[in-house]
């Protein structure tokens, strides 16, 4: 049973986000199957009784067609509108359920090391964002709504079939309930392992697909271009097999449930048979109940697909459930002393899995207006340091205060959108006056008023159609739009030419008076800017040099030269 508990997750949210629509979703679908049976069940009992009623003329004088005809009409509108009620609020609560669900992904996902652990692998956050939250919408769809729906036609019947006799009403509803839930129970215990084996390899086909497209000339320069893709084959191959088997078992369910339905016709024709010719209920009695028996097993039929869903739905809600529930409250980064931009008191961390502690009782301090370089080897803790500061990383002991920054980043991230739209993430305030002003700090403005729609020019994905030195110019704009008292820049120079390089680091010295620079980096050009230097070794703080000192100009010498 541990297999199905994250459904329960699932099921709490539902009601916690849509109680109120989901519930008049099942309503509907509910009234909708109803009305369907017993519309075929007085359709039958008014054609029986008007035959026989017309084998004598007295009998068709006497026989009341309207009362019948008027419940045949509005059993039928009552469907209509039921149906049309159903699919209205029960597609539209599911639409923002799962608008829902995503939000409550993506607050979850923010949460410290999440993002840069999904960022290793975007085809398995495509995969979440998408397959998985779409594979959650069956278990209402598929298996509550028609589930609601098939129970509520089963009482109904049998305590409508009641009142003819009380045997014949719950031997009719004892009967549903057990073929009409005990084949979907089946079903969905059959293809647990089918259905998980689908989703595994619909995930390994869409991310082994995403890196042959991607990584083609990586793939193609390392010889491996082949190989890949006879890997997203074999997952196509995989896939395919347990799609065959899934359609083997609902092909299987479909011949149960006509069966199911045949035995119990026959059983009513007996039952009604038996009853008739005791006189018990009439001839037009005993035609309702044989429809009312054909029709109340069709609803559980619905419940196929959705038990076919279920190890898929389950599967879903295990890798998801992590991100859904309330997010673990992520220590607020506080407020340093007055006078300080940063400070860390005590500070201790260690990645996962790591033999120790990368840091353990770090103390630092920086001034406001400061500006400071750190650097060191790879592994030394620069990076792990600038995502403590940005919240990116929990500190596991001690206390982070750091005030309000902007990050400037080796890769800026610029999404598909219009240079405007890039500009107003850091101030979505802004008016076009300040844009220009920030355009013009960085001398973009010019290239983007030649731009063909100015600021509301789209830029391609990653910032495509501007170049490198393009985009760094576009993020450190967004830094000045952002007003932030630091600035956060990690090796913002690495992979520019020296004249491009030259003019951010020129844009970087202009800062604002009071404004705090901290810098990771190991080119020299970048560290020739700070008044301080920061070196670290594998977590610890080693040297802490000022311009003028000794040191400092020879640790400068042992950075990597332009």
């Amino acid at each position: 049973m541990r297999r199905w508990a994250p459904l329960g997750l699932v099921l709490r949210l539902f009601l916690a986000e849509r109680r109120g629509a989901l519930l008049a979703g099942a309503g509907f679908a509910a009234l909708t199957v109803l009305a369907g049976v017993a519309l075929l069940g007085l359709s039958g009992w008014f054609i029986t009784a008007t035959a026989l009623a017309g084998l004598t003329a007295a009998g068709a004088l006497a026989f009341d067609v309207f009362q019948p005809s008027a419940g045949i009409r509005f059993l039928a509108l009552a469907r209509t509108a039921a149906r049309y009620g159903e699919r209205v609020v029960a597609h539209d609560a599911t639409l923002g359920l799962l608008a829902a669900l995503r939000e409550r992904l993506f607050r979850g996902y923010t949460a410290p090391e999440t993002a840069r652990t999904l960022a290793a692998r975007p085809a398995r956050l495509l995969f979440r964002l998408t397959s998985d939250v779409d594979a959650l919408d069956s278990v209402y769809l598929r298996l509550l709504l028609p589930g609601v729906a098939a129970l509520a036609t089963a009482l109904a019947a049998g305590a409508g079939l009641a009142l003819l006799d009380v045997r014949l009403g719950a031997g009719l509803a004892g009967a549903l309930i057990i073929v009409g839930l005990g084949l979907p129970l089946w079903l969905a215990r059959a293809a647990e392992r089918a259905a998980r084996r689908r989703a595994a390899a619909l995930e390994a086909l869409r991310a082994r697909g995403v890196d042959l497209v991607g990584g083609q000339v990586a793939l193609l320069l390392a010889g491996r271009l082949g190989a890949q893709a006879e890997a997203v084959m074999a997952a196509e191959a995989r896939l395919a097999e347990a799609e065959d088997a899934l359609h083997r078992m609902e092909t299987a369910a479909g011949f149960g449930f006509g069966a199911a339905s045949a035995l119990l016709l026959a059983g009513a024709a007996l039952a009604a048979a038996g009853l008739a010719g005791q006189d018990a209920i009439s001839a037009p009695q005993a035609a309702l109940v044989m429809l009312v028996a054909l029709a109340a097993l069709e609803p559980f039929a619905a419940l196929r697909r959705g038990a076919i869903e279920l190890g898929r739905s389950a599967r879903a809600a295990a890798r998801l459930s992590p991100a859904l529930e309330a997010p673990p409250a992520v220590p607020a980064i506080a407020a340093p002393e007055p006078g300080l931009a940063l400070s860390l008191r005590g500070v201790g961390f260690a990645h996962p899995g790591a033999p120790g502690p990368l840091f353990d009782g770090l103390d630092l301090s920086v001034a406001r207006g400061e500006r400071v370089a750190v650097i060191g080897a790879s592994g030394a803790g620069k990076s792990t340091l600038l995502g403590l500061l940005t919240g990116e990383v929990a500190p596991q002991a001690g206390q982070v205060a750091a005030l309000r920054s902007a990050v400037l980043s080796q890769r800026v991230d610029l999404f598909h959108d219009s240079v405007r739209g890039n500009l107003l993430l850091a101030d979505p305030g802004a008016d076009d006056a300040r844009l220009w002003q920030a355009l013009e700090a960085v001398q973009l403005a010019g290239h983007v008023r030649a731009l063909p729609r100015g600021l509301d020019t789209p830029l391609g994905e990653g910032g495509e159609g501007l170049s490198s030195g393009q985009r760094r110019r576009l993020g450190l704009a967004r830094m000045i739009l952002r007003r932030a008292p630091l600035w956060l820049l990690d090796e913002p120079t690495e992979g520019l030419d020296a004249e491009h390089a030259g003019r951010v680091l020129s844009w970087v010295m202009d800062a604002g008076p009071g404004i705090c620079i901290l810098a990771i980096t190991h080119l020299r050009r970048e560290a020739m800017i700070a008044d301080r230097l920061l070196q670290f070794d594998r977590g610890r703080l080693i040297a802490d040099w000022r311009r003028g000192e000794g040191g400092f100009k020879i640790a400068l010498e042992t950075l990597r030269p332009d």
